[in-house]
């Protein structure tokens, strides 16, 4: 894999260990795993045993939580730029590599929450054993009863009583929510409904998922698919009592946290995204010069729309890559907040891109495409969730103009300056 950004010898170390980990055991392993998901409500009580194999094999060649950027001390040392480049490999295999890597959402983003703001005792009690691959996470901000792409929406209740905090909330598109091995919540609710700044009425708080109180209602189905055993669960928080100590750095700081969650969380996305479009790419190219398949008595590459589709293929995803990789050379340098327009650029443009690369591999593939035989299908499904999840598209998009339109008047100065100039040049005789 090349790149016009530098990346250490070591990473350059971890790509070639993990190509061969992906392309030799992860995805051998897709068909294996989905086999062990089982069939009905088993498909919520356990996890596939090939995952911690691969789990167990991941561990033993080093290719264990390489997200966690060199800035924390429980990391890998790498930077966001160099985990783009491995993330993307993962993304070949959505299903199954980011887990065995313990790279997987939403377990990701909230390891760098206990990483970036956890006390040591949170630290202790969660982010050590998230780390382990021992337990697994989930993230509840979404809501059922409110649009939650605008989160000061957001109505669920976190009450202090005493030593203690009360949660009351509805939330859906729990991500995580389904797996038995689920054992912690991050909980974003209001605390300060009254706060005169609305970005600070918000509070995240830890909650054990045995916690009295908490009800999975139902997994929500993603065009058919509810990605068992994981899920993205409607959950139900009533009267949910957790000690005030469970406070994730601090009250009314909630959304100081999700921003310093979602950036990362969102290129992450986006990372895979682009490893997904390489390998709709190959499925595709294998399917088109198969010199089996043929229609009007041409292989189907030779037909001039099916050649000009691989082209274009090829083009938008190295567009993407480079704007991908540029965001996570910007986080390294400016840190997630500083990269926010890069980020933004990324999340609309990457999986527009993932869709049309998929659809057009669909489309070669003919019915063949929408069926089980290939991974087009649930592709599909993923790449358009990532145009909503992390805040939609026109979120992203309403930010990007919200930051072009400030330098109006920077421009405007500009061009005044310009042909002032133009005048004193016409002035002293087209003299400079």
């Amino acid at each position: 894999m090349t790149s016009i950004f530098e990346v250490s010898p070591r990473c350059r170390e971890l790509q070639k260990k993990l190509i061969d980990f992906v392309e030799n055991d992860c995805l051998p392993a897709e068909e294996i795993y989905e086999s062990q998901v089982g069939t009905g409500a088993n498909r919520w009580t356990s996890v596939p045993p090939i995952m911690e194999d691969l789990k167990a094999k991941a561990k033993s060649l080093g290719l264990w939580n390489l997200f966690l950027p060199k800035s924390y001390p429980e990391g890998p040392g790498l930077t966001n730029l160099e985990y783009a480049t491995l993330c993307e490999i993962t993304g070949r295999c959505p299903r199954v590599a980011p887990e065995a890597l313990n790279c997987s959402a939403p377990d990701t983003g909230n390891m760098e929450v206990f990483a970036k703001y956890g006390t040591p005792e949170q630290k202790q009690k969660y982010l050590v054993p998230l780390m382990n691959g021992e337990i697994r996470s989930a993230f509840a901000m979404t809501e059922i009863a409110v649009s939650s792409s605008d989160a000061t929406n957001i109505e669920t209740r976190i009450e202090r009583v005493g030593d203690n905090y009360i949660i009351n909330g509805h939330k859906w598109w729990i991500s995580g929510a389904g797996d038995p091995r689920c054992k912690v919540y991050l909980v974003m609710g209001k605390s300060d409904p009254g706060n005169k700044s609305k970005y600070r009425q918000q509070s995240i708080v830890i909650v054990p998922a045995d916690t009295p109180g908490i009800e999975v209602v139902r997994p929500m189905m993603v065009f058919g698919y509810d990605d068992a055993p994981e899920g993205h669960c409607e959950v139900k928080f009533t009267n949910v009592k957790v000690p005030v100590s469970n406070i994730v750095l601090g009250e009314g700081r909630g959304f100081e946290v999700i921003q310093g969650r979602l950036g990362p969380g969102r290129i992450h996305h986006c990372m895979r995204a682009i490893g997904m479009a390489e390998r709709a790419l190959d499925t595709m190219i294998a399917r088109v010069t198969d010199p089996s398949r043929r229609t009007f008595g041409k292989v189907l590459a030779s037909h001039g729309t099916v050649a000009a589709d691989v082209g274009k293929m090829r083009i938008e995803i190295n567009a993407g890559r480079l704007m991908v990789l540029a965001a996570a050379d910007k986080i390294d340098k400016l840190d997630a907040k500083g990269a926010l327009r890069d980020i933004a650029m990324a999340k609309v443009m990457v999986p527009q891109m993932l869709q049309r690369v998929i659809d057009l591999a669909i489309q070669a593939h003919g019915a063949a495409g929408l069926s089980q035989d290939f991974p087009l299908a649930r592709f599909a499904a993923g790449a358009r969730v990532l145009r909503i999840a992390d805040g939609p598209d026109e979120v992203h998009v309403q930010q990007l103009a919200k930051f072009e339109l400030l330098r109006g008047d920077e421009i405007r100065a500009k061009d005044k300056a310009i042909k002032d100039r133009r005048t004193q040049i016409r002035d002293n005789g087209s003299k400079l």
